[in-house]
């Protein structure tokens, strides 16, 4: 799998580079002003820029605005790059964020490869988040491209200057560990069905997490048959390629023996509907139907990355929906591995079964914390959210408001739906214990219903329906176009807020 996390080398100091690049960044805000520091190292240049600001309407120093003009030949640039923040005491974050989002195309167009970000006198934060934004819009998923042009993912090289460069390194490191589960995220969804198959995805988990020291055991089909998980075996037993089942385990608390926070994903790595097959048009975008597992994913190599303080396990199930003469039916009835029956009422209400046997496995072997599963769910949740926010089905106000606050914190947005024994109970099925699919009204609901079975009684959990969310079709100012790593910095956020 081809590293795109570090396209960007970030680097920080506390004075200008004395030697040449091709970009200087100006912070400039909603007056035309620029900072204290760069009117004052900027001399009489100060006035050259100024010139160009008060001779045009267009820029006005608004939130995530550039301008870009030509430096005099005397300095040791090319280019001065305006970038608007807004008003100076306003500054947020994730807007700021979306400012270094926005500053990706400007220095595309610049051809820049060496870049200097001035945000002396301001506060540290500025220049680490507009780091990060600029770091998440570089993200490009070139492995199959034959032109070498477009293949050539060019390094950009940032210097950001601060008041303190200690502090604004340190604040960026954990960032930095975010992004590179949320490129992995994205990588895994982009992948095409054909590379991307149970067998093949639980080596390539193997091949990111060990190294970093994550232990992963793998489950293979025979062994889980012999175990009795009938969801997972059921969904995936017409593909050739088969399930598996792969168990994260970081170990980062001072006492290895604290009870781990649990996270679960569904892994469908395709899905055809099975015998309840869906229309061709837009099956192709069911390759990011494992989407759950790849935020888990994304979010262990965040967690190792930045040596998180805390025990963790996650668990993905990992599935091929196929059509075959050994394919599951609807009408048959399957035993779940915690003994319950379902009767299948749609083969294409696959992702639950799957997710039933993952659930119970975590916590009977792990007995954690808490538990949080993450899956393309339903396209339900599309109709009621669109592709801004993933639901979140949470059966503790506790956990919702730690869920909640770090929505807020990290953009990654969450938006809280109903729980309710209504739900739960239209799951109920008269010749087995539960069916696989409700009515058709309220189908996320009762969805999550189904899976709220599977959860001990008095285990914290929550419930995220990421379908919407996990995959775009156009780009966002620090999202490209394709699978978005949805569900990875709200977890991470989760738990360096609450845990360590």
């Amino acid at each position: 799998m081809m590293n795109t996390a570090n396209t960007t080398e970030i680097s920080f100091s506390t004075s200008l580079p004395k030697s040449k690049a091709d970009v200087l960044i100006i912070p400039v805000f909603a007056d035309k002003k620029m900072s204290p520091t760069v009117q004052e190292h900027m001399s009489a240049r100060k006035s050259y820029i100024q010139n160009y600001l008060d001779d045009q309407k267009k820029f006005t120093g608004k939130m995530g605005q550039t301008f870009t003009l030509v430096a005099p030949q005397d300095t040791l640039y090319k280019r001065y790059l305006l970038l608007g923040l807004g008003k100076k005491d306003d500054l947020k974050a994730l807007e700021l964020e979306t400012a270094g989002g926005k500053l990706t195309s400007a220095l595309s167009s610049c051809g820049a490869g060496s870049v200097v970000l001035d945000t002396r006198s301001l506060e540290t934060y500025v220049g680490a988040h507009i780091s990060m934004g600029l770091n998440l819009a570089r993200y490009k998923f070139v492995k199959y491209k034959t032109d070498a042009k477009s293949k050539d993912i060019k390094i950009l090289k940032l210097r950001v200057v601060s008041d303190d460069a200690k502090k604004s390194k340190d604040m960026f490191a954990p960032m930095q560990a975010a992004a590179d589960g949320v490129v992995l995220a994205r990588d895994l969804v982009n992948e095409p069905p054909n590379m991307l198959y149970p067998e093949s995805f639980a080596k390539k988990i193997k091949d990111e997490l060990k190294p970093l020291g994550v232990k992963v055991t793998i489950l293979d089909e025979k062994k889980m048959l012999k175990m009795g998980m009938g969801g997972i075996i059921a969904v995936g037993m017409a593909s050739v390629n088969q399930p598996r089942l792969v168990i994260m385990e970081w170990k980062g608390a001072t006492n290895k023996s604290d009870k781990p926070l649990g996270f679960v994903g569904k892994g469908v790595t395709f899905d055809t509907g099975g015998i309840s097959l869906k229309p061709g048009a837009g099956m192709d975008l069911m390759k990011m139907d494992m989407g759950g597992s790849a935020a888990v994913v994304g979010l262990m190599k965040s967690l190792a990355l930045r040596k998180a303080n805390v025990n963790v396990v996650s668990v993905v199930g990992l599935a091929e929906n196929m059509p075959d003469g050994k394919a599951y039916r609807p009408a048959d009835i399957i035993t779940a591995y915690s003994g319950k029956t379902v009767e299948i009422l749609n083969t294409d209400a696959e992702g639950r079964l799957v997710l039933m046997d993952a659930l119970t496995y975590i916590q009977q072997e792990y007995d954690p914390q808490i538990v949080i599963d993450l899956a393309t769910l339903t396209g339900a949740i599309m109709v009621a959210l669109g592709h801004e926010y993933s639901g979140a089905y949470v059966n503790t106000p506790e956990m919702w408001s730690q869920l909640e606050k770090a929505s807020d914190i990290s953009g990654d947005k969450l938006w809280r739906m109903p729980l309710d024994k209504a739900y739960r109970k239209e799951m109920d099925s008269t010749i087995a214990d539960l069916k696989n699919l409700g009515g058709r009204y309220g189908g996320s609901c009762s969805a999550a219903g189904f899976l709220e079975n599977f959860i001990d009684e008095g285990r914290a959990w929550a419930h995220l329906d990421i379908a919407g969310t996990a995959y775009i079709n156009s780009s966002k100012p620090t999202t490209p176009k394709g699978g978005t790593g949805a569900g990875v910095r709200v977890l991470d956020t989760f738990v360096k807020e609450n845990y360590g």
